[in-house]
């Protein structure tokens, strides 16, 4: 059997981020949904509250990427986004100061 990867495309539906059961103030653990570029992420950063910088988190496998510090993470949350072919893209402030693990968070944003 041949497999072959084909863009995404979730016209007018915005990227969401279902927060992983496993989640904490230690280790948060995200599932991308709906990214509509051109493949793969390759890259996932987190920008924590009252910080300018970009942390990079860990693919766990498909569209799973973690961020586990040792220390007490101060949301709310930016991610930036970072597709196979490099483009980037920010969403700012997506998961609120009082997340909830197992809770889907909607952007406002997708690739155009």
């Amino acid at each position: 059997v041949n497999h072959v990867r084909v863009p995404c495309k979730y016209p007018g539906v915005n990227i969401a981020f279902r927060v992983d059961q496993g989640a904490n103030p230690f280790y948060f653990k995200t599932l991308i949904e709906f990214e509509d570029d051109d493949g793969d992420l390759k890259a996932v950063a987190l920008k924590e509250a009252g910080s300018g910088a970009w942390t990079p988190m860990a693919q766990d496998w498909g569209a799973l990427w973690r961020l586990n510090n040792g220390r007490r993470l101060r949301a709310p949350f930016s991610l930036r986004l970072t597709s196979d072919s490099g483009r980037k893209l920010v969403v700012n402030n997506v998961i609120p100061a009082n997340w909830k693990a197992g809770a889907t968070y909607r952007s406002l944003v997708n690739y155009p």
